[in-house]
């Protein structure tokens, strides 16, 4: 039976097994986070009261003079181009089904332990082997992306992550040490990165993915990765291992992401510490949650790097918790970790580029009470697809300045911004603006200098990206129940609701529209929730919404609509998450619907959206995930027909998947 020390105390459909796998049961401890600045509380009692008051009476509802019908008719008004359909209601949290909106299919590309290679073996996980896997596709995919590569939409890179793994209903119990060891060396071969080649008669039509392609490629947590930026070589990088600390071994706990506009995938390192045994007392170690009991995937057996209290890998920690950046189009090339860009638990980062070819990525530190940060590159953009070009685009990430968010809350007029703040810088041209801190200190251990300056703890800034169209920043703030409990920060402005179990999205509008300025603008953009629960705002939508909580991964599609996946969905009634759209501009603004739902106990990543090809791609992660090798939860994606029985030696369970919806 399996340690669960958040049994009890999860909230809807959030699993305790997804707490202890995914987080390390991070919300069992106090946050890392106790240096919190008192917050600007002078109106956050008026905020939420301010908004709902506003959305009732009309004066910011741009929909408020529409006739209050329910989301499936209102369809007809939402914003064109984009992708049309009628929204489905909410599916119980009991139901193993993946559902899509009427007139709609789905079908899963790829799945856990598909071949990847021609020497690939086929899936079998009542054998497990760290061989096998390692030529196969990986766990729990999280960010995901599809790239075409050719003008007539035929032929495509999938390129994904693989954040974690679930042991217990992956592979059968063991009988010897030997043979569990061989399990754990298969779990750690089932992280990391996947880039597969798609192929498709015509455009519209389902993916196929293509066995023994000469672009598919597994990256995985013994794969080695290059430093680059000003930590690179520094004494809190070496180990026995790596004494020029420029060389790391892996990548895990990898969250969300983005593809940048020279063509590579950025991804973060988030939940890093659970993979650790480590010294409590080492600097660092308890701001970043490390601690001295066996770790959650107990690779320490089987590897001694992940054991950080023995001699020589006192730093193994510090070589994790950075963003990672891989090309998709080279399977040959290593893959990088840009300490410019700062060490956190990060769920990813995405790219904007002005008109002046300024280069900025957006991050957040998806733990409670932790920060919103950019980074500001020192060189510029070059145009064109030239290899001169693109190899001076790779190395854009390598140099820049680091900047921490600082909300205030300064109410203006009802037709204004909410707030405005600023970007303190962290680093600027290459040095340390952190009283204390030198350089290599404040990339390496960014949270203890986030802290000093005393930059806005928020309620877990997950995916942070900019609107393709307008430049307006989208922070997407999960959820935070610790949010005004007893020794812990107040509600503010910018995290405006006491024990904050629903999650919220700011929108952020950068000074004179520049991604590099240090002053912005921002509102709430929606505070989730169930429609009528107190508190609760849809960018001044006054008519019926979907219900939604714990907003996580974002995108947009051709129109200017956001689309939110969600990860649990505390509420009165559990449902299943799902993948909603709301429009951001015009008179739907904030309209949300239900677009998809995905089986029990999964969550939704990664979506993808082409609504021009009238397909919608999303990653199912960790279906089924409080079940057993005997007794499985979910059969996703292989359904069986109602009462079939598996043939004898059939193994039937759930296989996170990629899966995209088009039409029928």
């Amino acid at each position: 039976m399996r340690n669960l020390p958040m049994l009890g105390l999860t909230h809807g459909t959030r699993s305790a097994v997804t707490c202890h796998l995914k987080c390390d049961d991070a919300c069992s401890r106090p946050a890392p986070n106790s240096s919190c600045e008192p917050t600007f509380q002078s109106i956050a009692s008026s905020a939420l009261s301010r908004r709902a008051m506003l959305a009732g009476s009309g004066v910011v509802a741009a929909a408020a003079a529409l006739p209050l019908v329910r989301a499936q008719e209102a369809e007809a008004a939402s914003l064109k181009p984009g992708l049309s359909f009628s929204p489905i209601t909410s599916v119980a949290a009991d139901q193993d089904a993946f559902t899509v909106p009427k007139g709609f299919r789905w079908d899963p590309i790829i799945r856990w332990g598909d071949p990847l290679f021609r020497n690939s073996p086929a899936f079998d996980p009542s054998k497990p082997s760290a061989k096998a896997q390692a030529l196969q596709f990986g766990y729990n995919n999280d960010y995901l992306d599809i790239i075409e590569t050719n003008g007539r939409g035929t032929e495509a890179l999938l390129v994904c992550n693989h954040e974690y793994t679930n042991r217990a209903i992956m592979f059968p119990p063991t009988e010897t040490a030997e043979a569990e060891a061989e399990v754990l060396r298969t779990l750690k071969a089932a992280h990391g990165f996947a880039v597969v080649e798609l192929e498709r008669r015509r455009r519209g039509d389902v993916w196929s993915y293509v066995q023994g392609a000469p672009l598919n490629r597994r990256i995985t947590a013994d794969t080695p990765f290059r430093f680059t930026g000003p930590a690179a070589g520094s004494d809190l990088l070496k180990t026995q291992d790596d004494e020029h600390g420029a060389l790391a071994l892996g990548t895990f706990g990898n969250c969300s992401g983005g593809t940048t506009p020279w063509g590579t995938v950025l991804s973060g390192e988030e939940n890093f510490n659970g993979y650790f045994k480590a010294d409590p007392a080492a600097r660092g170690s308890k701001r970043y949650g490390l601690t001295n009991a066996a770790s959650t995937y107990g690779w320490e057996k089987i590897d001694p790097r992940f054991d950080a209290t023995a001699a020589g890998y006192a730093n193994e920690p510090h070589r994790f918790g950075w963003i990672v950046e891989i090309d998709p189009t080279d399977p040959r090339s290593t893959p990088v970790k840009h300490t410019a860009m700062g060490r956190m638990k990060h769920e990813g980062a995405n790219i904007r580029v002005d008109g002046d070819g300024t280069v900025v990525a957006y991050m957040g530190d998806d733990e409670k009470f932790d920060y919103l940060y950019k980074f500001v590159a020192k060189n510029k953009f070059r145009k064109g697809d030239s290899k001169a070009a693109r190899k001076h685009n790779k190395q854009l990430l390598d140099e820049g300045d680091l900047y921490v968010a600082k909300f205030t809350g300064e109410a203006q007029d009802d037709n204004a911004n909410l707030g405005s703040g600023q970007w303190i810088p962290l680093t600027k041209n290459g040095a340390s603006v952190v009283d204390g801190f030198t350089l290599e200190e404040v990339l390496v251990f960014t949270r203890e200098a986030a802290d000093a300056v005393k930059a806005t703890p928020m309620d877990r800034c997950e995916d942070v990206q900019p609107d393709p169209k307008t430049g307006k920043l989208y922070v997407v703030c999960t959820n935070n129940d610790a949010r005004g409990t007893t020794g812990k920060p107040a509600t503010d402005a910018a995290n405006p609701r006491a024990v904050n179990k629903n999650g919220h999205i700011i929108e952020i509008t950068e000074r004179r529209g520049r991604a590099d300025a240090t002053k912005f603008t921002w509102d709430l953009f929606m505070v989730c929730g169930d429609e009528g629960q107190a508190g609760t705002y849809f960018g001044g939508w006054d008519g019926p919404v979907a219900p939604i909580s714990c907003p996580d991964n974002i995108a947009f599609d051709s129109a200017g609509n956001l689309w939110i996946a969600t990860d649990g969905q505390p509420s009165s009634i559990d449902r299943n998450d799902a993948l909603f759209r709301v429009p951001l501009h015009g008179r739907e603004r904030g309209h949300l619907v239900q677009f998809l739902a995905v089986p029990v106990e999964a969550e939704t990543c990664g979506p993808v959206v082409h609504d021009q090809d009238g397909s919608v791609f999303v990653a199912v992660q960790h279906p089924g995930e409080d079940g057993s090798w005997a007794t499985q939860n979910s059969y996703f994606p292989d359904y069986v027909k109602a009462g079939a029985k598996p043939g004898k030696g059939d193994w039937r369970g759930p296989r996170p998947a990629v899966v995209q919806v088009t039409r029928k």
